[in-house]
């Protein structure tokens, strides 16, 4: 019985994480040595989610609270990655705190986890990720202190760097490099 077969067995012909029951295809969850065990099966919206996680649909991953219960440990493992991954939005906090994993399990989950410190995420007004050349509007007139000038509301810095620290970048306004507080710029 081939590997597609022996999945779609154990899942009933669905999804593991959402339930859909169209466009199905095996997933090897890493690190992994190709089998039934530690390959899952799932549909193409949570396949393309799982590999691009900037096209993440949080009300799609609350298909996750029936999948943390899940008796596969492969199916567990990617569960509770997706949840550490949407971590910010609170509600998969939760479902973390309440699922349950066998050690070797969890261990399995944290091997595929980047970890967040390693990976600073700086992010504007609206909650959209900024990169290192971004251009941002900012969103209210600030002063610049030691420079005397206020930085009007709508002023366009071109070319921002990012900093060590999640909650600034760094822009240039009228000449002058100046720090300025990610939370008060939207990404243009």
């Amino acid at each position: 019985m081939s590997i597609e077969q022996q999945l779609m067995q154990r899942s009933e012909g669905k999804c593991e994480l959402c339930g859909a029951t169209e466009n199905l295809s095996v997933m090897a969850v890493e690190p992994s040595d190709g089998s039934a065990d530690e390959s899952i099966l799932v549909c193409d919206t949570c396949r393309s989610q799982i590999e691009n996680l900037d096209s993440v649909d949080t009300n799609h991953w609350r298909c996750l609270n029936d999948a943390i219960w899940n008796p596969n440990p492969a199916v567990q493992v990617v569960a509770y990655r997706m949840l550490h991954q949407l971590a910010s939005e609170g509600w998969p906090q939760e479902l973390m705190d309440m699922m349950y994993m066998e050690d070797a399990t969890r261990e399995w989950a944290l091997k595929g986890i980047v970890a967040a410190e390693d990976q600073i995420k700086i992010v504007d007004s609206n909650g959209n990720q900024l990169n290192e050349g971004d251009d941002v509007t900012l969103i209210k007139d600030l002063d610049v202190k030691g420079a005397g000038f206020t930085a009007k509301r709508g002023t366009l810095v071109k070319n921002i760097h990012l900093t060590d620290n999640p909650k600034h970048i760094e822009g240039k306004i009228n000449g002058s490099q100046i720090v300025i507080v990610a939370a008060f710029t939207k990404k243009a």
